[in-house]
């Protein structure tokens, strides 16, 4: 049972949990509006910045509730302008953000749990196990805390949800999460400028097939047939390949959307002339597009990244097949900020394994 004495993180709340929470204390809806502005589009960290509110609404505020902030202990910057933040939680943790610069595109890669319970053998992440899901505050904290250190003329214009950890296994503070991003009057961002990635939790997915996405969809495959994929990824003996791409098949999308599947590339495992044809048959009949993510090789990552012309040859071999096919290389690699590196340093100094991070493009 919550303690009536412990004060709310305002930035932990959804839209109508925030206007129910305000009328708690006999406060308009409209207020609510002016809150969601001020924390999501103006950034501001405490109640004496909102001065459309008047001076007793602050006080009441400050008496029941905080305005949670992460801050970045460290940043490192690649030659690429990848630029990796490392972040400290209250509880001491540390989780990891990514921003990707590409074209026109600023792209910042959001974590969503310290470490990961799901332990596919191509990612470091796994070799942690899970610390703790984070909260819809957390989450959101590290897009507020990448854009006030951002120089004037830039802005992020993608978020992807692919970071340390499994999205749809923190679901709920996951999905609230989102729908500040989307929210006219939080973030604002575009459903076409969010994508969360999942190893395709069933029923999870499910569950979302059933709700209105605000965000586009990814599903890490990674093999195109039940035994590869679950020596690659251990959750395929729980939720198998045909099941999650049967669920595919009938998953309502808006119009023009496609499902992003990617692949991560191994040699000698998955990278066959083989495996490409038989990864068109199974995507047939769903709104999809595939990205080639040859493998980054790491210690204690079982694998081999593929030859050039391997990958390049699957790539083919789906392109003349009607699917969209398109190989990311991963960057940030010199800093620990490419897909399955990043890795963040202990007060101690000892190297901490976190998240799967992926360059790709949606």
């Amino acid at each position: 049972m919550k303690n009536p004495l412990e004060k709310v993180d305002l930035k932990n709340l959804s839209p109508s949990e925030l206007v129910e929470f305000l009328g708690t204390f006999g406060k308009e809806r409209y207020r609510s509006i002016q809150i969601l502005r001020w924390f999501y589009q103006k950034g501001v960290e405490s109640f004496d910045e909102m001065t459309n509110l008047s001076k007793r609404f602050r006080h009441e505020l400050h008496q029941v509730s905080f305005i949670s902030t992460l801050q970045p202990l460290h940043i490192e910057q690649a030659w690429d302008g990848t630029k990796k933040y490392l972040f400290r939680l209250e509880d001491g943790n540390r989780i990891e953000s990514v921003l990707i610069p590409d074209k026109k595109r600023l792209t910042l890669c959001l974590s969503t749990q310290v470490g990961c319970a799901l332990g596919c053998r191509f990612c470091l992440t796994g070799k942690m196990g899970l610390k703790r899901n984070l909260t819809t505050s957390e989450i959101l904290n590290q897009i507020l805390a990448v854009r006030k250190i951002l120089l004037a003329r830039e802005s992020i214009t993608n978020i992807v949800l692919m970071g340390m950890g499994e999205p749809l296994a923190n679901y709920q503070n996951t999905l609230k999460a989102i729908e500040l991003m989307h929210h006219p009057d939080a973030f604002k961002f575009s459903s076409r400028r969010i994508t969360l990635s999942t190893v395709g939790l069933l029923p999870e997915l499910e569950r979302l097939a059933k709700e209105k996405i605000s965000f586009r969809l990814a599903i890490s495959l990674n093999a195109t047939d039940e035994e590869t994929r679950s020596q690659m990824m251990p959750i395929n003996r729980l939720y198998p390949l045909k099941k999650i791409l049967a669920l595919c098949k009938i998953f309502l999308l808006h119009p023009r959307t496609r499902i992003t599947f990617e692949y991560v590339m191994v040699a000698g495992i998955n990278d066959s002339s083989l495996d490409a044809k038989r990864l068109l048959r199974l995507l047939r009949g769903i709104p999809s597009k595939v990205n080639l993510i040859p493998l980054n090789e790491a210690p204690g990552i079982p694998f081999k990244k593929p030859l050039e012309e391997k990958v390049k040859q699957f790539q083919e071999i789906l392109m003349e097949g009607g699917l969209t096919a398109i190989v990311r290389m991963s960057k940030g690699r010199e800093i620990s900020a490419a897909c399955g590196q990043l890795q963040g340093k202990s007060s101690d100094g000892r190297a901490q394994i976190w998240g799967q991070n992926q360059n790709i493009d949606f």
